[in-house]
């Protein structure tokens, strides 16, 4: 199931370029229903804050904007339990590099990304890394290593930062 209306898997894009975040909670409530999980309202509410932010979050932008709301303060824990959730039910993406975190527009199984990280501006952009991962793990299996998870960053200036 594609969160997507328009079809890009392997092409390069921005991770933000998903204007309707409504469809997009709407299909992780569908796909957590059909797993037999449920997207609670804090999962929901965080979620949605990724999807709706301008760039990638950080655990404690995520947990400054919840302890807003007075019904349903969040502490650290609850919120990297959550973080944890929505990475496991591939809603999201972790960026190591910065330790921040963004929407996945192509919530599906099996599916490895690269990313573009503009170091000026944060600006993402995602495009499929299966061709990458597969030499990745053609190298780990040559000298009998198991590799379990590989992230593929690339740091440096956008377009727009680098002119």
């Amino acid at each position: 199931m594609s969160a997507c209306s328009h079809e890009h898997h392997d092409t390069l894009h921005g991770v933000h370029d998903h204007p309707n975040v409504e469809a997009r909670l709407l299909e992780a409530e569908a796909s957590c229903a059909a797993s037999g999980a449920k997207l609670t309202p804090l999962r929901k509410e965080v979620l949605e804050l990724i999807l709706t932010a301008s760039g990638p979050m950080g655990a404690y932008d995520l947990l400054a904007k919840l302890k807003g709301n007075a019904e349903r303060p969040a502490a650290p824990p609850t919120v990297y339990r959550t973080l944890d959730f929505l990475l496991e039910k591939g809603f999201i993406h972790r960026l190591t590099s910065i330790n921040a975190y963004i929407p996945c527009c192509h919530p599906r199984a099996g599916h490895q990304a690269a990313f573009l990280i503009c170091s000026k501006c944060n600006t993402v952009k995602e495009a499929s890394a299966l061709g990458l991962i597969q030499q990745l793990d053609q190298l780990a299996s040559s000298d009998h290593f198991q590799a379990q998870h590989s992230i593929i960053e690339i740091s440096g200036l956008c377009q727009q930062c680098s002119q």
